[in-house]
This record gives C-alpha cells, sequence and structure tokens, in this order.
C-alpha cells in the first residue's frame, strides 16, 4: 500500500480549520512512530506523570518556559530576558552568583513567552505555542511527497493527546479530508468517548502498557489501571491496526511476574492481534528536561543494572512475552507496515 492515498471518510462533518491547540513539537522525517516516513505533532498535556517519562515539558496542557542554565550568557552581558518581562520588578527570574538566569518563579509566569523570543541563546526555551488546526496542516503538507512514496502520514502524540481531544480530533477530520494516513500515540488514560469519537479517523493505533500492578501502576505513573486496561479491551475489539509498547524499567515493571501478566492480557483480553508488541529499552533522555523546569528527576537515585544484565532481561522479556504468541520485536526493530 505505500503511496496509496487513504480514502476520506464518508461524513457530513466539516473540520474546523480555526481550532486552536498547544502543540509543543513538530517533528518530521520519523520512522518509529507508525507506518513510514511521518511527521510527528506532539500536543501538550497528560494525565499520566511516569517516573521515566522523556518528554516531562508534555504533562501541563499550557505553554511553559524550559531554563538551560548553562546556555545562558550572563545578565550583565545580555539582559534581554530582564528587559522584555513586565515581572522583573517582581523577582520572576532567579539569577545565580554568576549572573546566569537558572529558574523562573512559575507561580508569576503567565506563559507569554516573549523571554524565550528574545534569548539569544536559547537558555530560555518555550514548549508549546498555540497553533490552529490549518497553521499545523500547513506545516504537516509540506512532507505530501514523502508520505506518498514512503506509505507515510502523520501520528498526533503527546503527551496524551486526548487532553486536547476537541483540537486532536479537528486535526484528524482535516487529515483526511485531504487524504493522509493517521496515526495516534495514546496511553489510554481516559474517558473512552473522547477516543471512540475520535477512531473514525484513524488508521494506526500506538499505545503502551506500563504496568499490571494497580497499586504500582498508580505510584509509578498517577493514573487508574482499571481505566486503561478497560480502553485497551475496547479497543482491541475494535480490530484496528495497532502496535503495543512495554518501556522496561529497571526494577519497575521487569519482573517475570509482570511481564507474563502483560503477555496474558493482551493474547486474552486485548480481543485482537496487535501488528507488533514492542519492548522499549529503558533510557534517561529525558533526566535533564526535569530541571529546566525545576523539577527533580524522579529516578535519580535507581539503582542501574550493568548493561549485561539489562540485556538479558530484554531478552527474558521478549521470551515471555512470545510464549503467549505475540508478535514481540524490541523497540520498532521490524518497520511498521500499513
Amino acid at each position: 500500500m505505500e503511496g496509496k492515498v487513504v480514502p476520506i471518510r464518508a461524513d457530513n462533518h466539516e473540520p474546523d480549520m480555526a481550532c486552536q491547540g498547544i502543540v509543543y513539537s513538530v517533528q518530521r522525517y520519523t520512522v518509529h512512530d507508525g507506518p513510514g516516513t511521518r511527521t510527528s505533532v506532539f500536543l501538550k498535556g497528560c494525565t499520566m506523570s511516569c517516573l521515566w517519562c522523556c518528554n516531562p515539558e508534555s504533562w501541563a496542557n499550557h505553554p511553559e518556559i524550559g531554563v538551560y542554565a548553562h546556555r545562558c550568557i550572563g545578565v550583565d552581558k545580555c539582559g534581554y530576558c530582564l528587559n522584555v518581562c513586565p515581572l522583573t520588578q517582581q523577582g520572576i527570574f532567579r539569577i545565580n552568583e554568576n549572573g546566569m538566569v537558572e529558574g523562573v518563579n512559575r507561580d508569576l509566569c503567565t506563559g507569554c513567552l516573549a523571554c524565550a523570543d528574545e534569548c539569544p541563546a536559547n537558555a530560555l526555551t518555550a514548549w508549546g505555542k498555540e497553533m490552529t488546526v490549518a497553521e499545523v496542516m500547513h506545516e504537516v503538507l509540506k512532507d505530501q511527497e514523502f508520505f506518498d512514496e514512503t506509505g507515510g502520514g502523520i501520528t498526533v502524540s503527546g503527551g496524551e493527546l486526548f487532553v486536547q481531544a476537541r483540537f486532536a480530533l479537528e486535526l484528524l477530520k482535516a487529515c483526511k479530508k485531504v487524504g493522509l494516513h493517521t496515526a495516534i500515540e495514546t496511553a489510554l488514560g481516559v474517558s473512552w468517548h473522547l477516543v471512540e469519537q475520535a477512531l473514525p479517523y484513524v488508521d494506526f493505533v500506538m499505545t503502551d502498557i506500563k504496568h499490571m500492578d494497580p497499586v504500582k501502576h498508580r505510584e509509578y505513573t498517577g493514573c487508574d489501571l482499571a481505566l486503561v486496561l478497560e480502553n485497551l479491551k475496547k479497543l482491541g475489539r475494535r480490530a484496528m491496526q495497532s502496535v503495543i509498547r512495554i518501556p522496561l524499567v529497571p526494577g519497575y515493571n521487569d519482573s517475570d511476574e509482570n511481564i507474563h501478566q502483560t503477555g496474558r492480557f493482551i493474547a486474552e483480553e486485548y480481543g485482537s492481534m496487535p501488528q507488533q508488541v514492542q519492548v522499549l529499552q529503558f533510557h534517561e533522555l529525558g533526566k535533564g528536561k526535569f530541571s529546566t523546569l525545576g523539577k527533580s528527576y524522579p529516578l535519580e537515585n535507581m539503582k542501574k543494572p550493568t548493561r549485561d544484565d539489562y540485556v538479558d532481561s530484554l531478552k527474558s522479556a521478549v521470551t515471555i512475552l512470545r510464549s503467549y504468541g505475540l508478535p514481540v520485536y524490541v523497540d520498532a526493530k521490524v518497520k511498521m507496515t500499513r
């Protein structure tokens, strides 16, 4: 099906191109977020706060300032941020002994992002900006040629895209109106009706299972496991093309017992066979982002296994999951196809 135009859905619901949402990133030429070469649109806001999250800047559903203190030129040499912010005199900026901005008072910050716009060193970074559906589509359609050549399309992700359910819905409608292949990435920690209303405009779903113990799931993610599992059952009954991902976090969800429970649930309760079950390797790519938000990294004191021990745990997880007849891979080693 590579290069084939996806038919427009037959309905009378025109997309609202003026609908606004908060987008924190548009990434082009992604190859692990669905079939073909894709453009991934990341929306701010999440119903989870996973301890191992690599994108904590996606949690809040409003624009934020990220502070990279090591990039700051110094307020004595620059000071643009001080000049442009109306709250400077109220002490919104934390300035260290070397004259570098190392943080902001988030109780005062209004999220106007003027300081980030003025910062020449990108020490102050804007996470999230308002965009209309029309503006997002303008960016996405720049990559139409790559979609046609590779069987790709748009992937709408987060955070959790359904925190901005209306914007996500209108964006997906707009994509289907022009024949784009659509994928979503959701953790399903939301009311089912928000997911269900979007599914007529979705071709491919990526979701995940973080833990099978309800107490630990709540502790590690801040979200109710029962809600997630019930939504997974409903999604599985739709028999859509899907991928289920399992982030393998040492000491948190990598026990044989948890992996067996996960495999059993997918095989017996999901209702259809996912195209892939991906065991994702743990990494700390989000570690530096927590501090830029004024947060401590939750896994700072995690006891890390040796590389060999972690590889053994990956192999064990794959073996266990395959024993349930599941198509299991480490990461996205096998390309997803339509």
